[in-house]
């Protein structure tokens, strides 16, 4: 499996490009110390996840948090990767489409006559943040090769899924959660949003999850409470299968759904956050 557990934050600033030249740890605030934080302009969550939303919710005033669910469920896969390189520019380059579809729905709300749309304040505010992430669970294959697991299938393979990721990739064995994270300030001029009053910041974050090697007595309790369903990796950590997990290294927040100390240096780096 590729080492993420240096839990290293990439950045970038641009206009659009999901390029990441720099570092920094991400690990450098308690995740206790986030709730300083003031927003002068709307956030919009690019996210149909409440967890997501919940925790944006700590970092942020909750009058200034909207919703705009990215439009299209399709995303890349990772299969065709193999470096840890290559698994970090691919969750920020999910993060990078769902941001796009957000912008071009936001877009298309400006232009509107229709002033009945959820986001039509935006027709009156010289600025807004847009925040998009994506989460994914990285394991070991065959062949000491990396796999990456999305959320299991919403059918009758549900719960076989989930049996075979618990037996042959979490019993006795750490798993890396990766997230990478996407943040976009927007000035509005004359009713417009154009590529040029865009500018975007990246970054990863990876947690180290260890879990207990005799699962096989909890799996049919824990397959009945539904929690699976939904969850990179057909778990929660916050929830039931808390009881599956020895040791976690690295933001617990990541794994919840949102890395609350990567998400808050990206703002902190837009010029319309003041700490």
């Amino acid at each position: 499996m590729p080492d993420f557990s240096s839990r290293n934050l990439r950045t970038a600033h641009n206009h659009g490009g999901p390029e990441l030249p720099g570092r920094a740890n991400c690990s450098q605030t308690p995740e206790s110390d986030l709730m300083n934080i003031s927003v002068p302009t709307p956030v919009i969550l690019g996210s149909r996840s409440p967890r997501r939303l919940e925790l944006l919710g700590h970092l942020l005033p909750q009058e200034n948090l909207h919703v705009c669910s990215p439009m299209s469920a399709d995303e890349e896969g990772f299969d065709d990767l193999q470096s840890r390189d290559e698994f970090e520019s691919r969750i920020c380059s999910i993060a990078q489409t769902k941001l796009n579809d957000v912008l071009d729905q936001i877009r298309r709300v400006l232009i509107a006559s229709d002033r009945t749309h959820a986001l039509s304040f935006l027709k009156a505010v010289p600025r807004l943040t847009v925040v998009t992430a994506d989460t994914t669970v990285v394991v070991t294959g065959d062949r000491e090769r990396a796999v990456a697991l999305g959320q299991p299938p919403e059918d009758g393979r549900l719960e076989d899924t989930v049996r075979h990721w618990f037996r042959d990739y979490f019993a006795g064995q750490t798993h890396e959660v990766l997230s990478g994270v996407c943040i976009a300030t927007c000035r509005i001029r004359h009713g417009e949003l154009t590529p040029d009053d865009i500018s975007t910041r990246h970054g990863t974050c990876s947690t180290r999850i260890s879990m207990r090697r005799d699962v096989e007595p909890l799996l049919d309790w824990y397959l009945s409470t539904g929690e699976s369903r939904g969850k990179a990796g057909g778990y929660a950590i916050q929830g039931a299968a808390s009881v599956f997990v020895t040791q976690v290294s690295g933001s617990l927040s990541n794994v919840i759904g949102l890395p609350l100390e990567l998400t808050r240096q990206l703002l902190s780096g837009h010029s319309t956050v003041h700490i």
